[in-house]
């Protein structure tokens, strides 16, 4: 199969798999409108943190260890055995910590990201069960990440879709026949990565499976250098949550809790486009560790462009298509008919997505430079626009132009980063060359 076909077969299963986790973010966000409007809203926007924290260490530990895993086997290497089982060892225990705080502080986390006395009162349920889950949010990204490594793409994709829509079906029926409102939609999408992993699980008796489980002590040195290259994965899944909790106190300041809701709605949709940019990048992963671990580098390059040209079409798509569907878009989690609301969203959607003209190629940019063991680069592109560049415009746009400049801060933030991406990547390519 040529190089072109191989990477349209990982990066469609792939978009598909993440496409359905953002999907099911959105219909989680439509009946958490249904059931407790925009405070319902308010406290789902305030989990998001918490969630890509999760999100965050469970991407890191996965896929940097799976990434470890398709070059040392490619290169034939026995240490390749160990990543597995030691990615597991170190998820379970490092969510303690997230398991403990659901049952002695669901309150205290709420709180520490600026809830008032209602909303805490309205989301302590939620935020207490989707806490003491967290061991299974963070496994299922090794389940799947290895999986995908290891020739399986298209179980790794089945397995996130199902999960998904498992979440779709029961969000609904915890939160209206059965009544528990909140509740049921943490349950719903706190049980999902257990299917999810279930499905995963398959892989293992097949011919094809080259993972093997190793009981072993977990090992630092090889969590370390997972975490290497997992780093882009794991600031990509944070940087969102630090975006918003950043954005949620500035807001906060600027409009209250209904401008806290409008960003909620900015944030679900932009969760699905980010999905599909880190469907892109972690779909073609496999495919540029595998042979980049053979030397082949100039087959690396050509994934490298086919990723960067498809992420910057599907950009250009997306801000057309939110640009032509704001007003729907928006109304379909305004069950309160807010005029406010909506017209704080309205207006967010079209400056706020800008910025995906350009965070499309930093993504698929740090990913490859991960997947291609240049763990230094990954991490000062994926730090820029993560963390650095985004906390800096936000506030100094906000102070400057209220309101529009928190979400034009986004932009500002990624096409600084596509300087430096461009910029590193020539770097990497060069010292490639030479060597």
């Amino acid at each position: 199969m040529s190089i072109t076909k191989q990477f349209a077969k990982y990066v469609s299963q792939n978009i598909l798999g993440t496409l359905g986790v953002s999907c099911y973010i959105i219909v989680d966000t439509f009946f958490i409108a249904r059931a407790a409007g925009a405070n319902g809203i308010t406290v789902l926007n305030m989990a998001l943190p918490v969630y890509n924290l999760i999100f965050a260490i469970g991407a890191m530990i996965g896929i940097g260890s799976a990434t470890r895993f398709a070059i040392l086997r490619a290169q034939q290497d026995k240490d390749a055995d160990r990543y597995f089982s030691n990615g597991l060892a170190w998820i379970f225990l490092i969510s303690i910590i997230f398991v403990l705080a659901g049952i002695f502080a669901p309150d205290k986390v709420l709180q520490l990201m600026g809830a008032d006395r209602e909303i805490t009162q309205l989301g302590i349920s939620y935020f207490r069960i989707f806490l003491l889950f967290t061991p299974f949010f963070m496994a299922n990204y090794v389940f799947t990440a290895f999986v995908r490594n290891d020739s399986d793409p298209t179980l790794a994709m089945v397995a996130t879709v199902a999960s998904s829509l498992f979440n779709v079906v029961f969000d609904y029926i915890f939160m209206f026949p059965m009544k528990m409102g909140l509740a049921g939609a943490a349950l719903a999408t706190a049980v999902s990565p257990i299917v999810s992993m279930l499905i995963c699980s398959l892989h293992f008796r097949k011919k094809i499976n080259t993972i093997p489980f190793k009981v072993q002590i977990p090992s630092l040195s090889l969590l370390v250098k997972a975490g290497q290259l997992g780093m882009p994965a794991f600031i990509s899944e944070f940087s969102s949550g630090l975006t918003i909790m950043v954005f949620n106190f500035l807001i906060l300041g600027i409009a209250g809790n209904i401008g806290i809701a409008a960003y909620g709605v900015v944030t679900n949709f932009a969760q699905v486009a980010l999905a599909v940019f880190n469907g892109i990048a972690q779909g073609s992963q496999p495919l540029i560790s595998k042979y980049y671990g053979m030397g082949r580098e100039k087959d690396t390059k050509k994934l490298l462009w086919l990723g960067a040209g498809t992420a910057f079409t599907v950009a250009i798509l997306v801000y057309l298509t939110v640009f032509r569907f704001t007003e729907p878009l928006v109304a379909l989690f305004n069950s309160e008919q807010s005029a406010e609301m909506a017209a704080y969203a309205f207006r967010g959607m079209r400056l706020y997505f800008i910025g995906f003209i350009f965070a499309g190629v930093n993504i698929v940019g740090a990913g490859y430079l991960s997947a291609t063991e240049h763990a230094v680069g990954s991490f000062v592109t994926a730090i820029l626009r993560g963390v650095v560049l985004i906390v800096f415009f936000a506030v100094v746009l906000a102070l400057l132009f209220g309101f529009d400049g928190v979400w034009l801060s986004f932009g500002a933030a990624e096409a600084v980063t596509a300087v430096v991406t461009v910029i590193t990547l020539w770097l990497a390519h060069k010292k490639a060359e030479e060597r």
